[in-house]
């Protein structure tokens, strides 16, 4: 059955003219503020700096936006579609039940590189549009007003940012159409810059020119938003995004020829530092393009920032990232702060901002981890396109053309390393890390497991609970059990009911929580195991819905008692009295890592991590929406069966069951 996890949609899917203006706030924040660093990085790649140069810098531009993204991810990523979500943790999600074990480690990989690289995202941009001031006074205090920028802009995200965010369409548009005029009033100061839509001028420069890995390094910096528009594929729908790209990727060239044309023309008075981009705007509207650009930045900054939120969302649904405590301060459906990774994402951007000093120092360290990004998406594209049953040959032409092409990108911009890459590198190594160690730790834990059938010990909890002499321990006890099958229950649940000290109640219930592939699935199945005594539930939650147990419990609760599978009513006779209903007492086995286990040596490692990083973790009632109900945590050691070759016969359940009572003890 399907539970109600109702709030107001924020998505605009339909192919509409208003579906398009929110898809130019939501998607190309980071790719349309581009302009303002890239041709300014190229000009400081080149050792010479002259027509040829720069008409082969903008044909490396044009083309990189249309394989990269018009091909790649425009008209192929959006097809891998997950119930409409997209993104590259979505797209894992998508394949992962009939791929190869191993692909996790790409997604894992993919997911990290996007969050470190972007952590730059918010302070290059937001440096780029305040140095424009300094064309009104060169003295401007740059840092600490893009400081007090950015920390304004995570200090509201704790209040959501609805009401500003239908702006942003708007506002983006003003933008575009600002990108494509400036730069079409430029081209004519040198027309022959239209030669740059013939690639062989890209194909000139770049195996002339002996700093074709620089020049590279620097046209990069043009598709660095390129995952966006994948990853924002379920607030907008693919439709509506292909159809705004072709107005973004028209201003965006229109914007890199005028900057183009201005700088050939300008080639003997152009000063060290000097960006194209504000040299090409009449000083009559400098002062509104800085503006503009500022909130663009902020735009760009903003999208960043909810992307982060649910790339982490979707990474504790799949068992890669520690449980947060996630808040909404919205009903809009999907939008969702996250303090620890907004606390996390400041203080790194300050750090950053403080670090570089300016945004050409950032230049030479920005992109670099993105290309890995990419090139994981390419390999997991692979993957999907070989379940769509493609035609082999045809999924080894787009591996050897993207992957070839996001190889040489890598090789290019690897030259930053030294340069500040490996900044976000090294946070990107951190985050991989966490997540390898989080995900193997659990599925170690998982396999862990001592799987019973309960329909073995029917007979004794039938017998507990009609025991008068036990004292009762609750009306309702609610098991949070980790097997899905539904005769399958925990020894160590039934160690809890049975042999620890038997816990005497009206009705039991073995909960489970299925994560799914589907990103918004919400439903459950109930099943009476014993009538009026032990029920099985399972809530099924895709990766995108938070797990607010909580809630859907009493929902499924409601269901059962509208079916008459289940009173709710107390059976204590002064409470029947007063119409008060039952409590429900959730038990929560936390089964505790104990150094004795038998473990082999990377296991040993994974483990001896996992409990440092555990320190991250909610607590698990918090981390399921349990922290306003009755919650008993029952710790328990983590044991692991032996290994030894000439293990004894196999126990009897009696005798197992004592040697757990003396373990426990």
């Amino acid at each position: 059955m399907v539970l109600d996890n109702s709030s107001k949609g924020s998505t605009h899917h339909r192919l509409s003219l208003m579906g398009v203006i929110v898809t130019l706030g939501i998607v190309f924040g980071d790719i349309g503020t581009s302009p303002l660093y890239v041709m300014k990085a190229i000009v400081r790649a080149g050792e010479t700096v002259n027509a040829e140069y720069i008409t082969g810098a903008v044909s490396c531009i044009i083309w990189t936006l249309t394989l990269q993204t018009t091909v790649k991810y425009v008209l192929i990523a959006l097809r891998a579609d997950n119930k409409g979500e997209g993104g590259i943790l979505a797209l894992y999600a998508l394949i992962r039940r009939h791929s190869r074990k191993w692909l996790y480690l790409l997604a894992i990989i993919g997911a990290s590189t996007l969050v470190a690289d972007g952590v730059i995202t918010p302070s290059i941009t937001v440096l780029s549009a305040i140095e424009g001031l300094r064309a009104y006074e060169p003295s401007t205090p740059v840092v600490p007003i893009a400081l007090c920028i950015i920390t304004v802009l995570f200090f509201i995200q704790q209040y959501g940012t609805n009401t500003i965010g239908k702006l942003f369409g708007p506002l983006m548009l003003i933008w575009f159409t600002l990108l494509g005029i400036l730069g079409g009033m430029h081209i004519g100061d040198y027309l022959p810059i239209l030669r740059a839509f013939n690639p062989w001028h890209a194909i000139q420069l770049l195996t002339h020119s002996p700093e074709w890995f620089l020049i590279l390094g620097a046209v990069f910096l043009c598709t660095t938003g390129a995952e966006a528009l994948y990853s924002d594929l379920g607030h907008c729908g693919a439709n509506n995004i292909r159809v705004s790209w072709a107005f973004v990727k028209t201003t965006l060239i229109l914007n890199y020829l005028g900057q183009g044309a201005w700088i050939i023309s300008h080639t003997d008075s152009l000063m060290p530092g000097q960006n194209p981009f504000y040299a090409i705007m009449p000083h009559s509207i400098l002062f509104f393009g800085i503006a503009m650009a500022t909130i663009a930045a902020v735009i760009a900054s903003q999208a960043l920032i909810s992307g982060s939120f649910t790339i982490f969302s979707e990474a504790m649904n799949l068992s890669f990232w520690p449980r947060q405590k996630i808040k909404y301060p919205t009903d809009v459906k999907g939008q969702l702060y996250i303090p620890f990774v907004n606390s996390s994402l400041f203080v790194l951007c300050v750090v950053v901002i403080l670090f570089f000093q300016n945004s050409e120092n950032m230049e030479a360290a920005y992109g670099l981890s993105i290309t890995i990004t990419m090139l994981m998406t390419t390999l997991l594209l692979c993957a999907f396109l070989r379940q769509r049953r493609l035609k082999r040959w045809m999924v080894l032409l787009f591996l050897a053309g993207f992957a070839g092409l996001e190889s040489i990108f890598f090789i290019a911009n690897m030259a930053k390393f030294v340069h500040g890459g490996w900044v976000t590198m090294l946070l990107a190594g951190v985050m991989v890390t966490v997540m390898y160690v989080w995900y193997n730790a659990t599925t170690i834990r998982n396999a862990q497991v001592d799987v019973r059938d309960v329909r073995d010990f029917f007979g004794v909890i039938s017998d507990i609970k009609a025991d008068s002499t036990i004292p009762k321990f609750a009306t309702n006890i609610v098991y949070l059990s980790k097997l899905s099958g539904t005769y399958e229950i925990e020894q160590k649940i039934l160690y809890s009911i049975i042999y620890k000290h038997p816990m005497r109640a009206d009705h039991y219930f073995l909960l489970h929580i299925d994560y799914q592939d589907d990103p918004s699935t919400l439903a459950y199945e109930a099943t009476t195991l014993i009538p009026d005594t032990l029920y099985r539930i399972n809530l099924k939650l895709g990766f995108r819905v938070q797990p607010h147990i909580n809630r859907y419990f009493r929902q499924v609760i409601e269901d059962l008692v509208a079916s008459k599978e289940f009173s709710i009513s107390s059976t204590y006779p002064s409470l029947v009295k007063n119409n008060i209903p039952g409590n429900f007492i959730f038990v929560m086995i936390n089964r505790l890592y104990a150094a004795f286990s038998t473990f082999s040596a990377r296991e040993r490692v994974i483990m001896n991590a996992y409990e440092w990083i555990d320190r991250l973790k909610l607590s698990m009632a918090r981390s399921l929406g349990l922290n306003t109900s009755n919650v008993l945590i029952e710790n328990v050691p983590l044991v692991v069966a032996s290994r030894r070759k000439n293990a004894p016969s196999t126990p009897t359940r009696v005798e197992r069951l004592m040697k757990e009572e003396e373990e426990e003890a």
